[in-house]
């Protein structure tokens, strides 16, 4: 059976050492899960289970891009996250085996629309308007996790026209990936395409037409995003 109209290609994110490119099934965003951040926004971290919130594949756009500053907002942030690629199908697996799901990781933004999300947040309303943006998820090219090694002290850093915003480590996540892979699965059929975004740390700020967003993870391959005009 025929389409009635043309598709985009599937987003997919280069991966180091390889010709093929990682193909975007589903964006899972993990909310909350770097303390300082949390009490930033005014939240305190929720240390009962970690919570989520999504991204379509169509916001997806690769490191380097040049994306408009969207529509419908003023205060549009930064959020420097580490994202991880899934590379075998899980559910419900265990934390001790949840590390056997992973293909790689790679650096990520999470762009948010923070005046939407904040004034749905005081209505208990979602977060979509705030979160799902068109070009609001920038991934950098993705590093094996063999190659990348243990998650520990790594820096986690973002810089806007070369002044730094955001300056943690991986160790200062509240869920640790094997706990978020491990939950996550008791609720989706997790599979090769899936991407989680880990939650970003403490300084996000808003950022203007003309801005470059620059960013890493100790190990990983950088990110940059330059902000253009509104449209």
């Amino acid at each position: 059976m025929s389409h009635l109209f043309n598709l985009p290609p599937i987003p997919s994110i280069p991966v180091l050492g390889e010709a093929g490119t990682y193909p975007i099934r589903r964006i899972f965003c993990v909310g909350r899960n770097y303390a300082a951040h949390a009490a930033e926004m005014g939240i305190e971290v929720d240390r009962e289970k970690p919570f989520y919130f999504t991204k379509s594949a169509a916001s997806a756009i690769l490191s380097g891009a040049r994306a408009a500053y969207p529509s419908g907002t003023d205060n549009y942030h930064h959020e420097m996250e580490l994202a991880v690629a899934i590379g075998a199908p899980v559910h419900q697996v265990p934390v001790s085996e949840a590390l056997s799901a992973v293909y790689g990781y790679c650096c990520a933004l999470d762009m948010t629309r923070r005046d939407l999300q904040l004034s749905e947040r005081a209505k208990q309303r979602p977060w979509d308007l705030g979160k799902d943006v068109e070009s609001s998820a920038v991934f950098a090219p993705i590093t094996k996790a063999a190659s990348f090694g243990q998650i520990g002290e790594q820096r986690i850093h973002l810089e806007v026209n070369g002044q730094t915003r955001q300056d943690a480590t991986l160790a200062e996540l509240v869920w640790s990936v094997p706990e978020i892979i491990s939950h996550l699965s008791g609720f989706y059929h997790l599979q090769p395409g899936d991407l989680i975004m880990t939650g970003t740390p403490a300084g996000v700020g808003a950022v203007l037409p003309g801005d470059i967003i620059t960013g890493g993870v100790d190990g990983l391959e950088p990110i940059s995003l330059t902000i253009g005009s509104a449209v």
